[in-house]
């Protein structure tokens, strides 16, 4: 068959696409965050809680199966399950408890493609997969991110005071720095980024523990023990996390615009401790600008990306609009499931194809560097942001 003209130009343009893919396919996949997976079997109503983000009762016609990530599980997952694409919901529940969740877990950890994961232990770390589990049913690496305000607040069950707390505190995230490879703040979800961006004084820190201390509430939302949590990861130089805009009813999505912390990256920015903006939506374009303008401030598109199916592409755009692509990062934000690592790598991959294949098209890009951004993309960028050595980064076999 002879093709000319512009059906010449659309048959290349998909085999730039198809070879990008080949190239994100090859590229070793740092899942820079993530959690781990339910190690028990997964109940059709469990399924059903650990598909979304809302932590609330949807009512009729909440079916998670009726949204894009949903649609996506049921397209991407179900032939890796032996059943066809785009199946109903029933029959892909039902095959699921056939196989069993230590199955689906290899079936769909191994399509996913990811060499490493920077697993938070911060959140129902006895419920879910340890980095070490979760690097052993993969055939991978894992590494752990320690939650501050989880450290914390073990501090406090432990019975510390509050004229040792910071002290302590200080003490426990250097150990766990001794094996972990960053930490994470999760001040947008207990207080918002419209915090004072000072380093709070002894005196404060000391007033702030007493009072919640000495009080039956454990969850920690004080926002100057907060930002003590996070000067204190700001001077250990490991990268920091910071949640930003999606996620559970326990946010207030305006108060999660990372702009709202400008003064605090200003007053970081000769610390040279990285800030790891996570998932950003609907959020993607400050932190893009917040990526390029400060040299200590990265980003990713993690689990919007995931849970936007068929649309993460613009939000992947976004992404990729003004940030530097040394400093785009790629993450799953997986919890619980195996269906959310393999719809958020592959998503990922889709996206970024898609993208690069039109910049190729239009002469907007070389294929070179293409080739070069996409594999920092995938993963280069977080080896080097996280110190990861290339035997750390690299898959291994099971």
């Amino acid at each position: 068959m002879i093709i000319s003209g512009s059906g010449r130009h659309e048959v290349e343009a998909v085999e730039e696409r198809v070879a990008l893919l080949d190239v994100l396919a090859q590229a070793p996949a740092v899942d820079h965050h993530c959690h781990g997976i339910v190690k028990d079997e997964v109940s059709a109503q469990s399924f059903q809680k650990l598909a979304t983000e809302s932590d609330l009762p949807q009512g009729p016609g909440g079916d998670v199966f009726d949204s894009p990530v949903g649609v996506a599980i049921r397209a991407e997952c179900a032939p890796l399950l032996d059943l066809p694409r785009h199946v109903d919901a029933e029959s892909y529940l039902s095959r699921r408890a056939e196989l069993g969740q230590r199955e689906v877990t290899r079936r769909l950890l191994a399509a996913a493609n990811i060499s490493t994961y920077l697993v938070d232990t911060g959140f129902c770390a006895d419920e879910i997969t340890s980095p070490d589990e979760l690097a052993a049913v993969s055939g991978t690496q894992g590494f752990e991110i320690a939650r501050l305000e989880s450290l914390a607040e073990r501090l406090a069950a432990e019975g510390v005071g509050a004229q040792g707390f910071y002290d302590a505190f200080r003490a426990e995230l250097e150990s766990a720095l001794r094996t972990a490879v960053g930490v994470k703040s999760i001040i947008a979800y207990r207080h918002g980024f419209d915090f004072d961006p000072a380093r709070p004084t002894e005196a404060e820190i000391r007033s702030a523990a007493g009072a919640w201390l000495s009080s039956p509430e454990r969850r920690l939302s004080d926002p100057v023990l907060l930002r003590a949590l996070l000067w204190a990861a700001v001077d250990a130089g490991k990268p920091i996390q910071m949640h930003v805009g999606f996620g559970d009813s326990d946010i207030v999505l305006h108060r999660c615009d990372p702009t709202h912390m400008t003064e605090f990256l200003r007053a970081t920015v000769t610390t040279g401790t990285p800030i790891m903006l996570l998932h950003n939506y609907p959020f993607v374009r400050e932190a893009g600008y917040l990526a390029h303008v400060y040299p200590h401030v990265y980003l990713d598109t993690g689990l919007a990306a995931g849970f936007s199916g068929a649309s993460a592409t613009s939000i992947v755009r976004e992404s990729l609009e003004i940030a530097p692509f040394t400093k785009v990062l790629f993450s799953t934000d997986a919890y619980g499931l195996p269906e959310l690592y393999l719809v958020g790598a592959l998503r990922h991959r889709l996206a970024l194809a898609r993208v690069f294949g039109e910049w190729l098209e239009a002469d907007a890009i070389g294929e070179a560097d293409a080739r070069r951004y996409l594999r920092l993309l995938m993963g280069g960028n977080a080896q080097r942001a996280y110190g990861l050595t290339p035997h750390q980064s690299a898959a291994t076999s099971a």
